[in-house]
């Protein structure tokens, strides 16, 4: 009797009719098809234990009842299910309540649907290792019952309508290694978490609104590898505390409350600035964000299906300020960051002039100082940045030439546009004509370098193979197939190839 079958990327239609009659039947793949419409009953089968419906065009999981809360429901007849994904459908209705009481399950994969209503109780749930919901349309808050999961490792409840407090918790949980909130409606301070969250490798908490400021005892996270706080109201310093971090490796406070100078050192410490080593090759990561990109996978088998744990093997390589109320100089100490692969401080009160320190960063790929104060001349060191492929320094007070060699020969008018005082190539001012006055940015330009100023960079690398793209506003992440980015990246490959 048939007890697995794996037909991905079959480009099938319709479930296989033969599967009715296979009531041993305990491994089913189905993903990447085209199957459309709601699931037969007779697919849920007491038999499964692992089951992947992703990426098909499923509306209803189940064909006959409109009620898929009800216990009675065929989905609730798998006592032995171990893995279910039908992520990446068209799935709507509540998430059916007796998924929370099957014990066995360990991994529930529903992200990019258009479930709605609350999380159900996941109190029955006790081996549930990963819960991903990311990208529907619940609301709510987050059922305490998940604090009964101790198995838990990963929860991306990413892109919801989640109404709630920070989920002090969820600290509890002894495993748990990814918290992804983002894009939700959380609100009010992040608490004290002491002794909370001792695994915790990635906290994702950006675009919600969290106040107030925040707690020290996020340094008792020693783990922490991935910390987001984007477009939060955050009313702090710069937390230069987070050095006792020794892990960290991903920063992003951007478009908050933050203010003062910029310090990157406290009582003789500095931020993580090594390169780990594995094998005798450097992995370089990347990040997901709004406007980042990370992955470095590790695939974990187990029972027959491959789940993926992101996980970040260098330091500190994104750090993203932008839009707060910094101010002052940056510091020589930024040439520390040796692993820096984007540097984002535009839209704050930075001034004085741009340290040629920066030049000794060569890992950089994207710099953007726009919309600041600065002055005086492009330090002629950032051309040894060979593989900058994003430069930003509109709007702000800088002077003399623009420097013509290496990377500075492929960047146009925009990176510089709000200098009046600018002069050589690419700009059509030569620099026997500076001296006008600065004239206001056209329409069309001002929306550009805002649009700019919040660019989507996309860093995949490893060893000495590098892909980069940016694209424009605050588009959805995983929206990098714009056919101009795919254009741009083909370019500077190409481009690439021809310089070696």
């Amino acid at each position: 009797m048939l007890r697995w079958l794996h037909l991905q990327s079959c480009n099938i239609s319709t479930f296989p009719a033969f599967l009715k009659s296979q009531e041993s039947l305990e491994d089913l793949d189905l993903s990447n098809n085209k199957i459309s419409g709601a699931v037969p009953n007779w697919v849920w089968k007491k038999s499964l234990q692992s089951l992947n419906l992703s990426n098909n065009s499923l509306t209803s999981l189940d064909q006959f009842s409109s009620n898929q809360d009800s216990l009675r429901a065929p989905i609730c007849n798998l006592s032995q299910l171990q893995s279910f994904d039908a992520s990446f459908n068209k799935l709507s209705g509540s998430i059916p309540s007796c998924l929370g009481n099957i014990n066995t399950l360990s991994f529930l994969y529903l992200q990019q649907n258009n479930f709605s209503g609350s999380i159900p109780d996941f109190g029955g749930a006790t081996q549930l290792y990963a819960l991903k919901l990311k990208d529907n349309k619940l609301e709510g808050k987050l059922p305490r019952s998940l604090a009964n999961c101790t198995m838990l490792y990963a929860v991306n409840l990413g892109n919801n309508t989640l109404h709630d407090t920070f989920p002090l918790w969820l600290g509890k949980l002894p495993g748990l290694m990814v918290l992804i909130l983002r894009a939700n409606r959380f609100y009010g301070p992040i608490k004290h978490l002491e002794n909370n969250f001792p695994k915790l490798d990635v906290l994702d908490i950006a675009s919600n609104n969290f106040s107030g400021k925040l707690p020290r005892s996020l340094a008792n996270c020693k783990r922490l590898e991935v910390l987001d706080l984007g477009k939060n109201m955050i009313h702090d310093t710069f937390p230069y505390w987070l050095v006792k971090l020794p892990l960290l490796k991903v920063l992003i406070l951007r478009s908050n409350r933050f203010y003062g100078s910029i310090k990157f050192f406290e009582d003789g410490n500095a931020f993580p600035m090594g390169m780990m080593v594995i094998d005798g090759n450097k992995v370089k990561p990347s990040y997901v964000g709004d406007n980042y990109y990370y992955k470095d996978s590790v695939t974990i088998v187990n029972r027959g299906f491959e789940i993926f744990y992101q996980k970040i093997l260098t330091l500190l390589t994104c750090l993203d300020l932008s839009n707060n109320n910094f101010h002052g100089r940056i510091l020589e100490e930024v040439q520390d960051l040796k692993s820096l692969h984007v540097l984002n401080l535009s839209y704050n009160g930075l001034f004085g002039p741009i340290p040629s320190a920066l030049g000794s960063l060569t890992e950089l790929e994207s710099l953007d100082l726009s919309r600041n104060s600065f002055s005086g001349k492009i330090p002629p060191q950032l051309t040894s940045l060979t593989f900058l492929a994003v430069l930003n320094l509109s709007y702000n007070q800088l002077d003399g030439r623009i420097p013509e060699s290496n990377q500075f020969g492929t960047f146009s008018n925009d990176s510089y546009i709000g200098n009046p005082r600018l002069c050589g190539v690419p700009l059509t001012r030569k620099c026997n004509e500076v001296g006008s006055k600065m004239l206001p940015p056209k329409e069309d330009e001002d929306l550009w370098i805002d649009g700019l100023s919040v660019w989507k960079v996309v860093v995949m690398g490893y060893g000495c193979g590098l892909v980069i793209g940016f694209s424009i506003g605050y588009t959805v992440l995983n929206e990098f197939g714009n056919k101009w980015i795919a254009i741009f990246i083909q370019n500077w490959n190409q481009k690439r190839r021809r310089s070696k």
